[in-house]
């Protein structure tokens, strides 16, 4: 049976696309990690991935079975988290979230503190950059942010908790026409490049190989939706877990997968999280409502 460590690495690779750089992510040889993917597909008894060169992603099976082994290895995360005594559940604990994320955080912290008087639960909300700038200056015990790979912050720890898949979000007056289409014939309002969900956009056009009419850069999903919903152009966009975006009458989600990449949404804290115990509880309470 593969261990927890072989699907961490499974992970690493199915968001690196490679070998060699989810070799660097989980501190092994391009070697090991190849032998390990293989075990795993030997376990499994079929294969995961389709492999171009040095290009490795996702197949249909792995693709499916990506989700299950997040929740696997966030189980697993949160067993290793000691259970606060009922004399730890105290005092402040300070906790961001994107604002997609917030609704879930603090459905959390309530059922934390009516089980716990004495807690003090706040929570902000802000972007995913300054969220990781005050977890690490220590202002924030922990937040729910978006995980991009290979950023360079060893000092922060991540627990997985879901992901969004990237969609194509178009104002419900636009004619049904394939996907491609429906980029190359209207406007299309893109997501900041120099953003990490910028960046997943721009991967998932050049693997649907288009090129859209792009007229507007944005680095706000709440903005870039009111202008989908006003019929101002069209977007791809990661499909919000807290949206209702499918039952608004002037939008239409369409899913572009298997092309779309997706974004990760994960707690971090720093490694050396005093209140490391307290955070555990707060994701096992969200992990119970996603």
């Amino acid at each position: 049976m593969s261990s927890i460590r072989v699907l961490k690495t499974f992970i690493a690779v199915a968001t690196e696309g490679s070998f060699a750089t989810a070799a660097n992510r989980v501190a092994l040889t391009q070697a090991a990690v190849g032998q390990q993917m293989r075990t795993l597909e030997a376990d499994l008894k079929r294969p995961l991935f389709e492999r171009q060169g040095k290009v490795v992603t996702l197949n249909d099976t792995g693709r499916e079975l990506l989700p299950v082994v997040r929740r696997l290895v966030a189980l697993y995360e949160q067993m290793l988290a000691s259970p606060p005594s009922p004399e730890a559940m105290s005092g402040t604990v300070h906790l961001g979230a994107v604002v997609s994320a917030v609704r879930p955080l603090i459905q959390a912290t309530l059922a934390l503190k009516d089980r716990h008087p004495a807690l003090e639960v706040h929570v902000t909300a802000a972007k995913s950059i300054e969220l990781l700038a005050r977890v690490e200056s220590g202002e924030l015990d922990a937040a729910i942010a978006v995980h991009e790979p290979g950023q360079g912050r060893p000092g922060l720890a991540w627990t997985a908790l879901y992901t969004e898949p990237m969609v194509l979000l178009v104002n419900r007056g636009v004619p049904d026409a394939p996907l491609r289409t429906l980029l190359q014939s209207h406007r299309f309002i893109r997501f900041d490049q120099s953003q990490h969900t910028g960046r997943l956009v721009e991967q998932t056009l050049k693997k649907l190989r288009v090129k859209p009419q792009q007229f507007l850069e944005l680095n706000a999903v709440e903005t870039i939706v009111e202008l989908v919903r006003s019929g101002l152009g069209l977007a791809i966009l990661p499909q919000l877990r807290d949206s209702r975006w499918q039952s608004d009458p002037k939008l239409r989600v369409i899913g572009i997968a298997p092309a779309a990449q997706s974004r990760e949404i994960a707690l971090v804290q720093v490694r050396t999280n005093p209140k490391a115990g307290l955070i555990g509880a707060v994701a096992r309470e969200l992990q119970a409502r996603l």
